[in-house]
């Protein structure tokens, strides 16, 4: 009976093609339980049982099987296990196995390969999944038919992934523009669409997925039931580029024309929902924000990459502040940023430390935001999204000094520790062109360049830095900025610079001309290599008439002692101007002298008559001023103007109470005075 099993097997197994797995698996599970004890003639027929539970998808029974199979049936299914392993969603032990077989020493199998880019892929390990296809595209000898359009489509698929995960420095330039024959697939031409989406660049992102929508509805490869499958993730992205450009009647009619129940994959259908939220929050923030907690993430294979989750994470911050959940956000942004309080310029824990600010200040701006987000702040000094926020009020506030204050104490911090994910953090591109642009607000020249020749020193001594990672653009503008200094120490810090970028990168022309003009007046040996690979002056100056720009006018140099001179006299203009303009108003830096106006004469003005001299006091003061009625020739009287002089004597208050000015008694017995007549009696 085993005998007669194990034969229909074989008979079944030497057939030329065979699609049907069930056939296959009930086949060599009767010729198990006939053979039951004799495992070591039957590892052929434990392996097709493998092979058939992977084909109908039973994963997890595939894995009891090969445990059951003991030693002898896991070494010969290497590559079914890794495969089981990856599809559950089990990546670490999938690694595990393929460490065991030799992947990573180069000795596996084109097949395992195959897989541990696929594991690597899920991993979000991109830069190694595209190493190893990489590899496998260059070894065309061991490739099977059609094997080499499934690696351009993965490498693309890489790629894009890679410029999402913010490391499109290691994509080459030659892969990110697509080809003439990556516009005659649909997967590879929505492939590139996706890395066009990752760069910003949505007009021709928009090209690429029509493209790829028009031929997925014309292959003749697919069923219909397939291509409605194929489409979704493609109007997913068509939606979303809309959404982008502004176009949201596109957006919102491919959003309704999506059915999702044509797709099985459980992440297109979260991504579909998720942008779905941005144009409900546009009229019901409410309702989008309670749509937007019943979405949950799937498990295994099905979740979604990091960057994915994080944004959908922020999404869902960003609706309940719409709808002002403050007190809930901030508690649970405090609660995930608490498990991890190192510095971190991830673009993930960045936002949530934004988000944790507006939540605190509740979506406030100004002063009143400051202070609230500065005692946060103190609590939790390294986390750089909070650190920003504060910057960026400060920036808008118009001052710049409190930003830099901030800044600098970060950095000082960072140094401090001495470790290198603090380093790292430490000199970080975009905290670096933070502290360049703050400094640049305020003129201070030199501890800009102070900064830049900081960040060169650390990228330089790092280690395996790739030929155009995040430390090679650092370098070139440290190196331009340097070399503005006449200072030695300067021009050496180029100079190194420049070196470390020409030995990663020897076609880089900019370099080799900052590396000779770094060393061209200091240590010339070191420049001169690098002189024959710059234009000379002959070809630069080919064309150029000199004759006719000098017959034309060229602008000339004045001498020195007249520049001098005109300094001198502009410096003593500003000096005058000031004292006129800001005596006496106590400001620190002289204002620029005014431009005075011409005088103007009137129509009736007459030289020869002499004007007069009471013009500059008021009406009531002058002499030929004669007051009106009763009451104001009275006044007239009482002025001290040709009038009586009346005398004022102040008198003090019993009891402190005061004291009250009085007119003065005249003094008795004066000659002045008449005697009163006596009435008669």
């Amino acid at each position: 009976m085993g005998d007669t099993a194990v034969a229909a097997l074989n008979a079944l197994l030497r057939g030329a093609s065979i699609d049907d797995h069930a056939e296959a698996l009930d086949l060599a599970s009767a010729a198990l339980r006939s053979a039951k004890g004799r495992g070591a003639q039957l590892v052929a027929a434990q392996h097709t049982r493998v092979v058939a539970l992977l084909n109908l998808d039973r994963f997890d029974d595939a894995l009891r099987a090969i445990a059951e199979g003991g030693d002898a049936l896991a070494k010969t299914c290497v590559f079914e296990k890794a495969y089981a392993l990856y599809k559950t969603g089990d990546l670490e032990a999938a690694e595990a196995v393929l460490r065991d077989a030799g992947v990573s020493s180069g000795r596996a199998l084109r097949g395992l390969k195959h897989i541990a880019a696929q594991i690597a892929y899920r991993a979000e390990k991109f830069d190694q999944a595209a190493a190893t296809y990489r590899e496998l595209a260059a070894d065309r000898d061991g490739g099977n038919y059609g094997e080499e359009n499934d690696l351009r489509i993965n490498l693309s698929a890489v790629n894009a992934q890679l410029e999402w995960q913010g490391k499109g420095w290691a994509v080459p330039e030659q892969e990110k523009q697509p080809a003439r024959e990556d516009l005659e697939a649909f997967e590879t031409a929505y492939n590139a669409a996706c890395g066009c989406i990752s760069r910003g660049d949505y007009t021709k992102a928009a090209v690429f997925l029509k493209r790829s929508r028009d031929l997925c509805e014309a292959t003749d490869e697919l069923s219909d039931e397939e291509k409605k499958a194929e489409l979704v993730p493609i109007i997913v992205q068509q939606a979303y580029v809309f959404t982008k450009l502004g176009k949201l009647e596109e957006a919102v009619s491919l959003q309704n024309s999506l059915n999702l129940d044509d797709t099985a994959d459980p992440s297109a259908k979260l991504v579909a929902r998720t942008n779905s939220l941005v144009l409900q929050a546009e009229t019901n923030p409410y309702l989008a924000q309670r749509f937007g907690e019943s979405l949950s993430e799937g498990k295994g294979n099905d979740r979604l990459f990091e960057y994915q989750s994080s944004v959908l994470r922020r999404n869902r911050y960003v609706l309940s502040l719409q709808v002002q959940k403050f007190p809930g956000v901030e508690r649970s942004t405090s609660r995930i940023l608490s498990k991890d309080t190192a510095p971190s310029i991830s673009s993930s824990k960045c936002d949530l430390g934004v988000l944790e600010a507006a939540a605190a200040c509740q979506l406030r701006t100004g002063q009143e935001a400051l202070r609230r987000i500065l005692p946060l702040l103190e609590t939790r000094p390294d986390d750089v999204g909070l650190l920003l926020t504060a910057i960026q009020l400060y920036i808008r506030l118009q001052n710049p000094s409190p930003a830099i204050t901030l800044l600098e104490a970060f950095f000082k911090r960072l140094e401090v520790a001495a470790t290198p994910d603090h380093a790292d953090v430490r000199f970080a591109p975009g905290l670096v062109a933070l502290a360049v642009s703050l400094y640049r607000t305020q003129g201070r020249q030199a501890a800009i360049r102070k900064e830049l020749a900081k960040a060169a020193a650390h990228w330089q001594g790092k280690t395996g830095i790739a030929a155009s990672g995040p430390g090679t653009s650092l370098l070139r503008e440290a190196g331009i900025e340097l070399l503005r200094s006449s200072h030695p120490a300067d021009l050496a810090a180029a100079g190194e610079a420049f070196s470390h970028l020409v030995a990663v990168q020897p076609e880089d022309r900019i370099a080799k001309a900052g590396l000779v003009a770094s060393f061209a007046t200091t240590e010339l040996s070191k420049a001169q290599p690098y002189l024959d690979a710059l234009p000379s002056v002959e070809d630069l100056t080919r064309g150029v008439d000199v004759a006719a720009l000098l017959e034309a006018g060229v602008a000339t140099a004045a001498p020195a002692s007249h520049v001098q001179q005109q300094a001198r006299g502009k410096k003593r203009s500003r000096e005058d101007g000031a004292e006129e303009e800001g005596a006496g108003k106590g400001k620190q830096q002289a204002q620029p002298a005014k431009k005075r106006r011409k005088r103007k004469l009137p129509k009736s003005y007459d030289p020869d008559k002499k004007p007069d001299p009471e013009r500059w006091l008021p009406l009531r003061d002058r002499s030929s001023y004669r007051p009106k009625g009763k009451k104001g020739k009275k006044r007239a009287a009482e002025a001290t103007q040709g009038g009586i002089v009346r005398e004022e004597e102040t008198l003090e208050l019993a009891g402190g109470a005061g004291s009250v000015k009085v007119e003065k008694a005249p003094a008795p017995g004066g000659g002045g005075g008449k005697k009163k007549k006596k009435g008669k009696k």
